[in-house]
């Protein structure tokens, strides 16, 4: 197979990289990235941000889709204060963190239906991830749900983290877009930190040759081996907990999903001891 025939259905606005190699990286911030929407990225950040927390974590999610936020609506939280303040000026960061209690971690909304933080000015969109750098200090693990998609928002972002956890499916599209975003990782420097997630796995098999056709391109094409970070198989009981606005780990936390996740939970737990011992 040629990367032509591999990338047939990706995204075609990409974008270009930028180089990333001077840009400060927060030492426990975890991005959550997908190439494209769909695969199920927000409810992956909660769970995940959830999981850590009964660790005994302190941990932060933050809605880094401005756009097309939905932490808040799949929590069914109505913030008074949201990241738009920040973006606007009108509050630091550290004021819009609210308490998520039943899951015990914080979260800083974004506002669904405002502009989307890739149309921010650059020196805007730099000053609120210094804030975001900060703020990380506070915390154990900050994880970061990221719009889905390439844009310099997405790059920059993830260049700031420790690790990106990209997220796809076995869909090709979802397989094209994610390779499109290591490639353009590879060209901006921080490849080398992305993992891959596969979620709605039909079962275990079929998720690690999800994986593997992904790993395979960016093998052959990148010369770059992106680590598996976990399979989260398809479950019925994910829909039934969004639909109810309430956590997986809470409603159902015995489902194939909830234990799927809480072993990617593991997998960040091990990674961030030895980032923090390197």
């Amino acid at each position: 197979m040629t990367e032509a025939s591999f990338m047939q259905n990706a995204t075609n606005d990409v974008g270009t990289g930028t180089q990333t190699g001077g840009f400060p990286r927060g030492h426990n911030i975890i991005a959550v990235a997908s190439g494209k929407g769909g695969v199920g990225k927000t409810w992956f950040s909660i769970t995940l941000s959830h999981a850590l927390a009964k660790m005994g974590k302190k941990v932060l999610l933050f809605d880094g889709d401005l756009g097309l936020a939905n932490v808040d609506v799949q929590l069914g939280l109505m913030p008074k204060r949201d990241l738009n303040d920040v973006i606007r000026g009108r509050l630091s960061i550290d004021k819009v963190v609210q308490r998520y209690d039943e899951g015990g971690f914080d979260i800083i909304a974004a506002r669904s239906g405002q502009a989307s933080l890739s149309a921010l000015p650059t020196q805007r969109l730099l000053m609120l991830r210094d804030q975001m750098i900060d703020i990380s200090h506070e915390y154990d693990v900050v994880v970061i749900d990221l719009g889905a998609g390439v844009d310099r928002t997405v790059r920059l972002m993830s260049a700031s983290s420790t690790r990106t956890l990209l997220v796809t499916t076995d869909e090709p599209t979802s397989l094209t877009d994610a390779y499109a975003f290591i490639k353009l990782g590879s060209a901006a420097g921080v490849s080398r930190a992305v993992s891959i997630v596969v979620n709605q796995a039909p079962n275990t098999m079929e998720g690690e040759r999800t994986y593997k056709t992904l790993l395979k391109a960016c093998e052959n094409f990148l010369r770059l081996s992106p680590p598996l970070a976990g399979m989260i198989r398809h479950d019925p009981k994910v829909k039934d907990c969004i639909r109810h606005q309430t956590p997986i780990l809470i409603r159902s936390p015995n489902s194939d999903a909830a234990m799927d996740i809480e072993k990617v939970a593991d997998y960040v737990s091990e990674m961030l001891k030895k980032a923090a011992a390197a």
